[in-house]
């Protein structure tokens, strides 16, 4: 069926006519350098952990970064502008192809984050003018000793009489810090004590008190250590002092940690393509792999989760797109992206690994990096423990207490996400407010697992009311995080619901993917009613939140007629 396959991107239909004539150039032409380089030197390059110099030689020619990452504010060319939806695009390329590419992206989005908040107009414009030349860019945030606790950062400043300072120091796991045109560096001044001490500046990765020591991973990935030696800070280079570079770190990893979802997502892409077409083509006893009940499920439920990731991603992009002072909502769905897209992400990878077993580890194949490379994104920005204690924060205000919101239209126009770089105090969380997440499950009432689903949900509110970690379990994160799986999913249900009325996804594939949600919740619930400090009365709650999915062999025959179709859609060229 050609629906299942146009859910997926697919290198060799792919025209994002959605978009401005110019992003839909630079988004074919990405697509296009890729296909034409091949798999034989895509898998080759990612084997001998060669720089990406060529595919940044590409970026530089074609103005991709610049265009992509330049903010409207600081731009001179009419197509530059920070538009989360065709970033997000993009991110989904840069995954169907390799992570390593997608890293060298992703660290510049990062870097530049403090300079497009900064006051430094001079900063600024030396950052537009970077990018134009093609430049990357690295984030000086985490330390070996510290990782990213930024509240005990060793990189010192100290006055040096005349309006700068003299840094010196070291940054621990740094992407592009081997040939940044700009890093942003995170430190404290040595005369100031506490919050008011911190700065963010701007570095040079070729300046000679720049000491390059290693690349600390084996990959094409530069993920450096560096030191700064005596380093001189001049006032130019400044970029926040103070709170105002507390703020900026934080906000930072709110826009970058965004990127995450859609790479899982091309990642998976890629890799099911394989997956689908080798397990349809491999006759075992006599019969094909596909004829197996249990490969169908597998392969059925890795296509439905990949199919929510995309929902839930594609209409997260609208609440990133629509933010401001008034509505922070973007700041549970953000973790919620991070966390929950990748460990599905991951989930998909193995349910297609157990299906095609033994050729999931062939060094011709893509799925072998896939299955590497999956892995990291649910560790990078904030582990999932981190993001999940995050998005507890916004869990009584959500389920419980919902406002009037003005509703959030599909964001897919040409416009430059200003707030991003206006976020402000990265405090507050408790008081954010949501619409009520119920009205997207209402108008799927009809549907069997929707509202199987719908009931654990309403469970969750009743957990909420009346068995709610207290004082004690509080500081219990181990149980705290078992609570935090079941606020996901009905967050993760909520959105899914939404992109689908909007993009009028047909009911029988959300009757299916519901049905797995029904089970992960049934498992979370299980897990939570194992928890040593769990209470009576939560364990009697959580067993009585199990519940099983509505089952239709016709329709998830159907659904399966879907996912057989995708066998032979594409395939890399050599």
């Amino acid at each position: 069926m050609a629906e299942s396959a146009s859910l997926l991107f697919n290198p060799r239909t792919y025209d994002p006519e959605h978009f401005d004539p110019e992003t839909r150039r630079l988004l074919r032409a990405t697509v296009d350098w890729f296909e034409a380089r091949g798999k034989r030197r895509l898998i080759e390059d990612y084997r001998s952990r060669a720089w990406l110099g060529d595919f940044l030689d590409f970026a530089a020619k074609e103005g991709l970064f610049a265009t992509f990452l330049t903010p409207a504010s600081a731009a001179k060319e009419q197509d530059r502008r920070w538009d989360t939806a065709r970033i997000a695009a993009l991110n989904e390329i840069f995954g169907f192809y390799g992570l390593d590419y997608w890293y060298a992206w992703q660290v510049t989005v990062l870097g530049l984050g403090p300079v497009w908040q900064s006051d430094n107009a001079e900063a600024r414009a030396r950052a537009a003018e970077l990018l134009a030349q093609g430049e990357v860019f690295a984030f000086g945030l985490s330390e070996k000793a510290h990782g990213a606790d930024i509240y005990s950062t060793d990189m010192l400043l100290t006055p040096d009489g005349e309006g700068g300072f003299r840094a010196s120091g070291s940054k621990y796991y740094i992407g592009n810090g081997n040939a940044a045109g700009l890093v942003s560096v995170f430190g404290r001044r040595t005369d100031v004590e506490g919050p008011d001490g911190y700065v963010f500046f701007a570095a040079d990765s070729r300046h000679e008190a720049y000491q390059l020591v290693k690349n600390v991973v084996d990959s094409s990935k530069y993920v450096s250590e560096f030191r700064l030696a005596d380093y001189p800070v001049a006032p130019a280079d400044i970029l926040h002092t103070g709170r105002a570079a507390f703020d900026a770190a934080l906000n930072t990893v709110n826009v970058g940690k965004f990127n995450l979802c859609t790479a899982s997502i091309g990642i998976c892409e890629h890799a099911m393509y394989e997956a689908v077409t080798h397990a349809s083509n491999r006759i075992l006893y006599g019969r094909p792999v596909t004829a197996f009940p249990h490969v169908r499920r597998e392969l059925t439920d890795a296509y439905v989760r990949l199919v929510g990731m995309k929902l839930f991603s594609d209409r997260a992009v609208d609440y990133f797109r629509s933010a401001g002072p008034d509505d922070r909502r973007y700041l549970l769905f953000n973790p919620m992206t991070k966390m929950k897209v990748t460990t599905e992400g991951e989930k998909v990878i193995d349910l297609m690994w157990d299906v095609i077993a033994a050729k999931g580890f062939e060094k011709d194949n893509y799925f072998a990096q896939a299955a590497v490379e999956i892995r990291g994104l649910p560790k990078l920005e904030g582990t999932v423990h981190v993001n999940l204690a995050l998005i507890l924060k916004f869990m009584r205000n959500h389920l419980l207490n919902p406002v009037d919101h003005p509703a959030v239209p599909t964001r897919l126009d040409a416009a430059d996400d200003a707030f991003l770089f206006q976020q402000g105090p990265a405090r507050g969380l408790g008081s954010v407010r949501f619409h009520d997440w119920r009205t997207a499950f209402d108008a799927y009432a009809e549907v069997p697992n929707v509202a199987r689903f719908r009931e654990q949900a309403d469970a969750l509110c009743t957990f909420v009311e009346t068995a709610a970690p207290d004082e004690e379990q509080s500081r219990d994160l181990d149980l705290l995080l078992a609570v935090g799986q079941l606020f996901a999913l009905v967050v993760h249900g909520q959105l899914i619901l939404e992109q689908a009325r909007l993009t009028g996804l047909d009911e029988e594939l959300l009757d299916e993917l519901f049905a797995v949600l029904v089970r992960d919740f049934s498992a979370h619930a299980v897990e939570l009613h194992g928890k040593d400090s769990a209470t009576e009365h939560q364990q009697n709650w959580a067993l009585g939140a199990v519940r099983r999915p509505v089952v239709d062999a016709e329709r998830s025959a159907r659904i399966w007629e879907r996912v057989e179709a995708l066998s032979g859609a594409y395939e890399m060229g050599q």
